[in-house]
C-alpha cells in the first residue's frame, strides 16, 4: 500500500492540531499568553515550551490547566464551565484560553499542513477509514476552515470527550472512541499523532500502527513514548 502503513490497517486516526492544521502553534500562543496573564501577578516564572510539551499538548483543556498549575503547586477551585475567563477557577483559566484561540483563528485563519490534503485523499483513494481525534472543542471550526471536512468520516472532538465523560490522552478512550465510530477493531487501526500523550495513547489502545509526526523536534521522545514511525509531515509516508 501506497501509503506508508502495515497492510492489516483499514482506518486512520488523526489528530488535529499539528498534524493535519498548523494550528498547534495557534494553541501554544493562547496558553502562554493565558498563563503568563496568570502567573505574572503571583510573581512565578513565565509558562514555557517545556511546559506546554510535558503539562498540556494533547490533553484537553481542563486537563492542561489542572496538570500545568499542578507543576507550578498551584491548586484552584474547579468552577463551571459557564465560569467567565476572568474567573481564578480551573474553568475559568481554560475559558481564558479558548476565547483567546478563538479570536486567533478568526484574525489569523486556518492552514493545513502541504502534506495533509494529498494524504488524505491518498488515504481516501485506497478506501481506508478516516477519522479526527483531538481535544479541541473547536474541531469542526478548524476543520471547515481548512477544507478538510469533506475527508472526515467520524470526529471526536473536546465537546464528545466531555459529553461522553471519556478520559483525555494520555487514555486511549477517545481514540478508542473514534475506532468505535469506524466500525474498525484497534489492531486494524492507525494512529497520527504530535504530541506525546497522544502518542502513549495509541499505543495503549492497542492500535496497529502508531505514526508521530515530528513539529517540535523531539523525533526520540516520541519514539521512546511509543511511536512505531517519525515523520516530519505525512507526505513522507506516500
Amino acid at each position: 500500500m501506497a501509503l506508508g502503513l502495515p497492510d492489516a490497517i483499514t482506518a486512520c486516526l488523526f489528530d488535529l492540531d499539528g498534524v493535519l492544521t498548523s494550528t498547534a502553534v495557534l494553541h501554544r500562543r493562547a496558553w502562554r499568553r493565558t498563563f503568563d496573564d496568570f502567573l505574572r501577578p503571583r510573581g512565578e516564572p513565565p509558562f514555557a515550551e517545556s511546559d506546554y510539551l510535558r503539562f498540556v499538548d494533547g490533553r484537553p483543556r481542563y486537563d492542561g490547566v489542572r496538570e500545568f498549575l499542578a507543576s507550578r503547586g498551584i491548586t484552584l477551585p474547579e468552577g463551571t464551565p459557564d465560569d467567565p475567563p476572568d474567573a481564578d477557577t480551573v474553568h475559568g483559566v481554560g475559558n481564558r484560553k479558548n476565547d483567546l484561540l478563538e479570536a486567533i483563528i478568526r484574525h489569523e485563519g486556518v492552514t493545513p499542513y502541504a502534506g495533509t490534503a494529498p494524504y488524505l485523499r491518498a488515504v481516501e483513494d485506497e478506501g481506508l477509514g478516516i477519522g479526527v481525534v483531538t481535544s479541541s472543542a473547536n474541531a469542526r471550526k478548524v476543520l471547515d476552515a481548512a477544507g478538510l471536512s469533506p475527508f472526515v468520516q467520524a470526529l471526536v472532538d473536546g465537546v464528545v470527550i466531555s459529553r461522553d465523560g471519556l478520559k483525555g490522552k494520555p487514555a486511549p478512550d477517545s481514540f478508542l472512541a473514534g475506532a468505535r465510530l469506524l466500525g474498525v477493531n484497534p489492531a486494524h487501526a492507525a494512529v497520527f499523532e504530535d504530541a506525546l500523550s497522544g502518542v502513549q495513547a495509541g499505543r495503549a489502545g492497542g492500535f496497529g500502527h502508531v505514526v508521530g509526526v515530528d513539529r517540535a523536534g523531539q523525533r526520540e521522545a516520541l519514539l521512546a513514548h511509543g511511536a512505531d514511525v517519525v515523520v516530519e509531515d505525512l507526505s513522507e509516508l506516500l
